[in-house]
């Protein structure tokens, strides 16, 4: 988004981790071969996150965003965790007594919290408080460049309070907007939001610090500086080029207001999606018309008709509203028996945010554009290969992994829409010598049912919201000795439904918290799903000098909430978005780096970010973890055994087709990003079409406009990386191997693998590089052949 500050500094500004895709940025993800998710996400800069998908056999994608906070140091008690929480408010002190004495200490924005106050902070905060923190960054800036040198205790430490201090209230309020959003609060937020990145390119090409940065890597002493610390000094020398510090001064000006703009209209797309997706409403007064959707859909049906106005309305009766909220629209391209209301939400769906108004068609030709500006200002040929300047991967590597991947799940995809003809054909299905898009979800479903005997609906109430974050809260203690109780009213929360919890290691000690939104608000709440972080680990920016502040982070999902008095039931898709969303938390929250710059996901190469949240989602599958959450809401019963190994088998169904689905995302963003040229004859719809001919086994309608909402790549940190998903599918695959070559039943060499996992992938962070990282765990470099292995597609990848 914004500016690209150094690794770290961009990524303490901008970050968040959506679900996935294939399935994930502080708020990270989407998934692949499982769930996908309908929504939109913001990742790297401002917004880290990738977005993570929900599961849907025709959309697949998946919303992941992650912001880089700041947060707490603890002890024992309650009161002693506030107490260390407290180390925001010490570190910032100086920032926050110069505030208060110029009278701004009345805002919310700017008092010293143990925990951001969101219960607090209102829209007319915003302008306020942002304005008086960013005067007040800058005139600090200004005191380091005067006073800076090579050494940590004079150009890292200060820099690092700067960039947190930002980070953190910026942080709260951009979380703010995405789930309790309002016209006022998103007018507030564009307004500052250019002074806002103005301080970002400041920081990003201030000389005085990139030659500090400089001094230090050829100084004496470099060969003695630990990983941690050398990563951090070549990456913020790296983001410095990235952000034009080696421009001459026209084309710096130049490329600064190419970042201005680019802020802008991410931000202009990604609320055009949200209003797209809220603007569609159906109110449905038959009840013939919603025949086939399960009953938990029907509830929400009604209680969001009440929420507009029909009173009268129930679950039984009507009237129902359905809305292209992912529960909403998931329940009816899945279960709806009426084909063209099916059709009528897939076409709104695929269409939103591309017409009027709201169209985002020439805000992508505009991004497109000034991003390859921006890539020729820096001295490359497209805006892929700045991505990849600070990714594992090469352009080169990250299209022979997708052609690989391809060439495993063409003709697996090819056979899962024969089936499905054949299938629909059996049922006596009209439709069934021409499945449309809107066929291939209700289908699917139907033939999973009599295929396993599986109804995702029916299993809703063996997974309830409490029982699976009991059976989830106890797997971390078993893979990684850590215990996790609710800490609710420890601190403020920004609606009711918000649980906060406190993470303790085997002594009772605190080392963590986190905040979990688990519910659908679409009137208010951005859809997906996405992990992000509110404040993280710091050794400078510890209250007593010894302890490091601890981290804090936030999960939000949006699965259907609780209907009359039963609690959320949870399809076993939104379990493993759950699980996956999670993952991310737990490398934030379990580091050991105590370098703030590369403590937790910060610093962690884009493409690598997703490895511990797909690697949760295996743990789905084992039996032991699966039936410790899977017990029936009202009797208390287990799951049945055979349900169980359906489950199991169902594992790999359609997967050439959802892995297909991830693949044509991936490779459309790096042909936008590579050749594309914006106002050529062929436009960004040509493209997809074009792509979608190796990549889809059914053409996309000519109307087809979903890259008017794919945020992953034009409001998020996946541009020209959205085959991260794929790249890290590989990493966690074979890390879940690990435990499988050990033996998941062995209770001991489980817990050996997972002290091992803990120690390397989840505690090193960004303080080393990911391969070196994924070896010391591993032992080796990566494979693909275990991600193959669980999507059964091994056999096709040979014969390819």
């Amino acid at each position: 988004m914004a500016s690209r500050l150094s690794c770290s500094l961009s990524r303490s500004l901008h970050s968040s981790y959506a679900s996935s895709p294939p399935r994930f940025l502080y708020p990270f993800c989407l998934n692949h071969r499982n769930p996908v998710s309908f929504s939109n996400s913001n990742p790297k800069h401002l917004n880290k996150s990738p977005l993570c998908p929900l599961w849907s056999s025709s959309f697949s994608l998946c919303l992941n965003t992650l912001h880089w906070s700041t947060t707490p140091t603890a002890t024992a008690t309650a009161t002693k965790s506030t107490t260390a929480v407290r180390s925001f408010a010490s570190a910032n002190s100086t920032a926050s007594e110069r505030m208060a004495a110029d009278g701004s200490n009345d805002n919310p924005l700017l008092k010293d919290f143990d925990f951001p106050p969101f219960d607090a902070i209102e829209a007319s905060h915003v302008r306020p408080g942002i304005r008086a923190l960013l005067k007040r960054l800058e005139e600090e800036l200004e005191e380091l460049e005067r006073t800076v040198e090579p050494t940590w205790p004079k150009l890292v430490e200060p820099l690092e309070k700067i960039v947190d201090r930002l980070s953190v209230v910026w942080g709260a309020v951009n979380h703010l907007k995405s789930v309790k959003d309002t016209a006022e609060l998103r007018a507030a937020i564009e307004e500052v939001q250019p002074e806002k990145v103005a301080l970002e390119l400041k920081l990003g090409q201030s000389k005085p610090i990139y030659n500090a940065f400089k001094a230090i890597r050829d100084s004496p002493s470099w060969d003695s500086l630990s990983d941690a610390r050398k990563r951090i000094v070549e990456s913020n020398i790296k983001e410095a080029v990235l952000s034009g510090i080696a421009l001459e001064d026209d084309k710096r000006d130049q490329f600064n207001k190419i970042q201005q703009d680019l802020a802008k209209l991410s931000q202009k797309f990604e609320e055009n999606v949200l209003d797209g997706t809220k603007k569609y409403e159906k109110l449905i007064t038959d009840k013939k018309d919603v025949d086939g959707l399960p009953a938990t859909a029907l509830g929400l049906a009604a209680q969001t008709a009440v929420s507009k106005g029909h009173e009268n309305a129930t679950a039984e009766n009507g009237p129902w509203v359905i809305t292209l909220d992912a529960p909403s629209f998931t329940s009816v391209i899945q279960h709806a028996k009426n084909r063209s209301l099916r059709e009528e939400v897939y076409r709104a769906y695929v269409t939103r945010a591309s017409s009027g108004d709201l169209d985002n068609t020439a805000i992508i030709d505009q991004i497109l554009k000034l991003r390859l500006e921006k890539a020729r200002l820096l001295g490359y040929n497209n805006y892929a290969e700045v991505s990849m300047a600070t990714k594992m991967a090469t352009v080169e590597k990250a299209l022979e992994l997708l052609e690989k991947l391809r060439t495993a799940s063409w003709d697996p995809a090819v056979q899962d829409m024969e089936d499905l003809k054949q299938f629909s054909k059996s049922q006596g299905a009209p439709e069934a010598d021409e499945l449309k898009h809107w066929d291939v979800g209700f289908w699917s479903e139907r033939l999973r049912e009599s295929k396993y005997e599986i109804n995702e609906e029916e299993l809703r109430p063996y997974f309830s919201l409490p029982k699976v974050m009991d059976g989830l809260f106890n797997l971390a203690k078993t893979l990684f000795g850590i215990n996790i109780e609710a800490a609710d009213g420890l601190a403020p929360v920004w609606n009711n439904d918000v649980r906060f919890y406190r993470v303790n290691d085997s002594s009772g000690s605190p080392i963590a918290y986190f905040y979990f939104d688990p519910y659908s608000r679409p009137s208010e709440k951005r859809g997906g799903a996405w992990m992000d972080e509110v404040i993280g680990r710091s050794r400078v920016l510890s209250r007593d000098g010894a302890s490091p502040r601890l981290p804090v982070a936030h999960m939000v999902c949006n699965q259907m909430p609780p209907v009359g008095d039963k609690p959320s039931l949870m399809t076993f898709r939104e379990v493993e978005t759950v699980f996956h969303e999670f993952g991310h938390a737990l490398q934030h929250m379990l580091t050991k780096q105590d370098e703030g710059l590369v403590a937790g996901i910060r610093n962690v190469e884009w493409d690598a970010v997703e490895l511990p949240s797909q690697f949760m989602e295996n743990w789905c599958y084992h039996r032991d973890t699966l039936m410790s959450i899977a017990k029936h809401y009202e009797s208390g019963e287990n799951l049945p055994e055979d349900i169980y190994k359906k489950l199991l088998a169902a594992r790999t169904f359609r997967a050439g087709s959802l892995s297909l689905r991830q693949l044509k995302f991936a490779t459309l963003d790096l042909e936008l990003h590579t050749k594309y040229v914006p106002g050529s004859s062929e436009s960004i719809y040509d493209v997809d079409r074009r792509i979608s001919e190796k990549t889809s086994v059914l053409p996309p309608l000519p109307e087809d406009r979903f890259l008017c909402s794919f945020s992953h790549i034009f409001a998020g940190g996946y541009a020209a990386g959205y085959y991260s998903y794929k790249w890290a599918e590989v990493l966690s695959a074979d890390a879940f191997s690990a435990f499988e070559d050990v033996g998941l039943n062995d209770e001991k060499a489980v817990k050996d693998t997972g002290k091992r996992f803990r120690e390397t992938i989840l505690a090193l962070g960004g303080g080393k590089a990911p391969l070196e990282v994924f070896v010391e765990f591993r032992g080796r470099e990566p494979s693909p052949e275990a991600l193959l292995r669980h999507n059964g597609l091994l056999a096709a990848a040979a014969t390819a």
